[in-house]
């Protein structure tokens, strides 16, 4: 009983995360090793293969072929529409798709972003890892007897700012390619508040026009077939660039991560010191009851339990399917479901990204610490740091509206605006309209916090890029004064010799 209470507890439930940096051995078994293992950064696979097999559909949902393939469905129906758009089957058909197609991405963009914050976590454990033994081997280094020398401290600057000035130190992070940086410019203009703001004045002119067709069922549905068909965009394309996001940081951390081991091979070598990288353990995030409960939820949606509790449920549709002659009311079913659940999600994704992303930057503030105090020790100026540009007003305004969308209590609001949504439709016996209303206001609140989801990504995404050049650059300093002290040193030994 306590196991099985156990396992229903576990989720949502934030675990610590444990991290260490490979050892770069100067010495095993006896026998010297000449070169680091620069391998860079190697994510770690996981155990089950049903982890393994769920994280590889995850990645194909973002890849182009797919975001091209939804692209032409899109365009299809587009065209398709002229002959049979003015049907309300043809309407209501669009609906049903977008609210599964958008069901499953939700599932999906919940699963990539719990995988990137184990990603990024075990990252900064790493990090943190190594660091502790640079701190150990540069304290055994005695540069405070050369500090004393006026002479060789100058001779140590020259040579540490030769390294510097060399080609292999030129600080450059690999590039996006010209498709990459396409799409990451189309992502801040789809995520900009202008974008925002032009799209809910569509909202409103719809409902300012509804009086000219008695706000019918048809002009409820022209709306949720426009929202359906952007919604479904939208998560395609939000798949899309936080996947192509995801390859571009890895290619990255690889550099880093080279460099990173590149410095503590030839701090082994100076030293002789040849004792394991500790493991550094993360603490788990204290959260409130709130986001535990949120937190659960997602733990659910991330393993694609909520796709299973789809399929049950389209075959319960399809089987009452007779008793309801096949109607548009019957249509609209699985409609209703997947676009409440959708609803939820929206808020949810949001207030997740948010909250993963505080976890992480936390982290890597650490990591920033620690090596200004690296630099502070060994007598270095501390690399000038890049940060983003001022922030105009709009998108100051953008992040205000991006922290009330990610609040917890914003969930909270969400889910109660759902109950209040399925208590309307049941007032009204679950007809026509009724399922209406439980479709297009969750449409068109979905689609809004997709657009701020992109927003949300947009915003983290520039500052992670800034970070990682901020870190490269710190580590390429590292090094550079690493070889001048074996430069010099070496330099010393010939003399002496002499």
């Amino acid at each position: 009983m306590n196991r099985f209470v156990n396992v229903l507890s576990k989720p949502g439930a934030k675990a610590e995360i444990q991290g260490v940096a490979p050892t770069q051995f100067t010495e095993k078994d006896g026998l010297a090793i000449e070169k680091p293992n620069t391998t860079g950064y190697a994510p770690k696979s996981k155990p089950r293969m049903l982890d393994r097999s769920l994280d590889f559909i995850v990645r194909m949902s973002g890849s182009e072929p797919v975001f091209f393939f939804i692209l032409a469905a899109l365009l299809a129906w587009a065209l398709l529409g002229i002959k049979y758009g003015t049907t309300n089957l043809w309407q209501v058909l669009i609906s049903d798709v977008q609210a599964i197609v958008s069901y499953v991405f939700d599932s999906f963009l919940v699963r990539q972003q719990l995988n990137a914050y184990d990603e990024e976590m075990t990252v900064a454990a790493e990090l943190q890892s190594r660091i502790l033994s640079h701190r150990r081997m540069l304290a055994k280094l005695d540069l405070e007897t050369d500090k004393k020398d006026p002479e060789k401290q100058a001779r140590l600057t020259r040579i540490v700012a030769q390294y510097q000035n060399a080609p292999e130190f030129s600080a450059e992070l690999p590039a996006e390619t010209q498709f990459g940086r396409t799409i990451t410019w189309f992502s801040h203009v789809f995520g900009h508040i202008g974008t925002v703001t032009v799209y809910w004045i569509g909202v409103f002119v719809w409902i300012g026009l509804g009086h000219l067709d008695g706000y019918s069922d048809k002009w409820q549905l022209y709306m949720n077939s426009a929202s359906s068909a952007l919604m479904v965009f939208v998560f395609a394309f939000l798949a899309n660039i936080r996947e192509r996001h995801s390859a571009y940081t890895l290619s990255c951390l690889n550099a880093i991560f080279k460099v990173d081991s590149t410095l503590e091979f030839r701090l082994r070598l100076l030293t002789g010191d040849n004792i394991d990288n500790d493991v550094v353990i993360i603490p788990a995030p204290r959260v409130s009851i709130v986001q535990r409960v949120i937190f659960y939820y997602t733990d659910l949606v991330g393993t694609l339990v909520g796709i299973t509790i789809l399929l049950v449920m389209m075959i319960v549709w399809v089987a009452i399917g007779p008793l309801l002659h096949f109607n548009s009311n019957w249509w609209l079913i699985i409609g209703t479901y997947a676009g409440l659940i959708g609803m939820n999600d929206g808020f949810v994704l949001r207030n997740l990204q948010a909250r993963l992303r505080g976890y992480a930057d936390l982290e890597f503030e650490k990591v920033e610490a620690e090596d200004d105090k690296l630099f502070e020790s060994i007598g270095q100026p501390i690399p000038v740091k890049e940060v983003t540009e001022n922030r105009n007003l709009t998108q100051r305004v953008s992040d205000a509206m991006n922290r009330v969308c990610a609040h917890e209590i914003t969930v909270v609001a969400g889910f109660l605006t759902i109950l209040g949504l399925v208590a309307g439709a049941s007032a009204m016996k679950w007809t026509l309209t009724g399922q209406l209303l439980c479709n297009v206001p969750p449409s068109l609140i979905e689609s809004f916090f997709m657009i701020i989801l992109i927003t949300g990504h947009n915003s983290a995404d520039d500052r992670n890029r800034l970070d990682l050049q901020n870190l490269y650059e710190r580590r390429l300093s590292f090094l550079a004064f690493v070889n001048g002290v074996q430069t010099l040193r070496d330099e010393s030994n010939d003399s002496q010799k002499h």
